[in-house]
């Protein structure tokens, strides 16, 4: 009896949500198939995720991902430009099917839109001159007056500076050039992502990312989808749990950042 319970209830739920999404209109999934295009708002400036070059094309892990979601569907990519600050607003007006490029899990993203499955954890950490590595350990050190701190707008690395680093100075600044602030000594520390100080450290000799394992904020990273949307949210799940399980996910991270063994 519990069983034919279970199934009867089971049943009702699915049925409750496909009416619901009938009244809502086809789900991105059939829109992506039926158009042969999938849309994809991305910063291009948050290596390794995205990159947009001069020359107009993007790479990185979440650009080759993206490619890969849309290969799956029979699609194109089409990226649709877009900025830390806009990433919401543009998910949210329908402007794209996701929202891709190393974006940060936090429970003010998930009061409006979906999230898929985890890609990974991803903590906050400083990212400093080598030769000062031992000057700003803590956040007890950061958080003084004589530090400056430098990050990009509207992301979590300038919440996360204005939650716990209120007494640093802080400057923003676009993230393709700001690790070159550091280097100028035109700025003290940066706090972002373990993966992109890692990355950043491995590219620009001089800066060295501080305990990459011990995080100030514990962190994860995921692609950013609409809300309201289960069927879509479910192929995304399913296909990124695919890309991992057969390895093609960990290949994609390998050309980029060391995939820990």
């Amino acid at each position: 009896m519990n069983t034919l319970k279970s199934t009867i209830i089971l049943g009702s739920l699915l049925t409750l949500s496909s009416l619901a999404q009938a009244e809502q209109g086809p789900s991105h999934l059939d829109s992506v198939i039926e158009q042969g295009q999938l849309r994809v708002c991305t910063t291009g400036d948050y290596k390794p995720y995205t990159f947009k070059a001069e020359d107009g094309e993007y790479s990185g892990i979440d650009i080759t991902m993206a490619r890969s979601l849309a290969d799956s569907l029979g699609a194109k990519v089409q990226w649709v430009p877009t900025t830390w600050k806009t990433l919401m607003p543009d998910l949210i007006a329908g402007k794209c099917d996701i929202g891709m490029g190393g974006i940060s899990v936090t429970l003010e993203r998930q009061k409006k839109a979906f999230f898929s499955t985890t890609l990974d954890v991803d903590g906050k950490i400083p990212l400093v001159r080598c030769e000062e590595q031992a000057q700003y350990q803590t956040i007890e050190q950061i958080n003084q007056p004589a530090v400056r701190l430098v990050e990009p707008a509207g992301g979590t690395n300038e919440a996360f500076v204005h939650a716990f680093l209120p007494k640093a100075q802080l400057q923003l600044h676009d993230n393709v050039t700001i690790f070159q602030q550091l280097l100028d000594k035109k700025a003290d520390v940066m706090i972002t992502d373990a993966s992109e100080a890692l990355y950043q450290q491995k590219l620009k000799p001089g800066l060295c990312a501080v305990n990459p394992t011990q995080y100030m904020q514990y962190g994860e990273k995921a692609y950013l989808l609409p809300r309201d949307d289960m069927t879509w949210k479910l192929y995304v799940d399913q296909w990124l749990h695919l890309a991992k399980v057969t390895g093609n996910y960990q290949k994609v991270l390998g050309q980029w950042i060391a995939v820990p063994k």
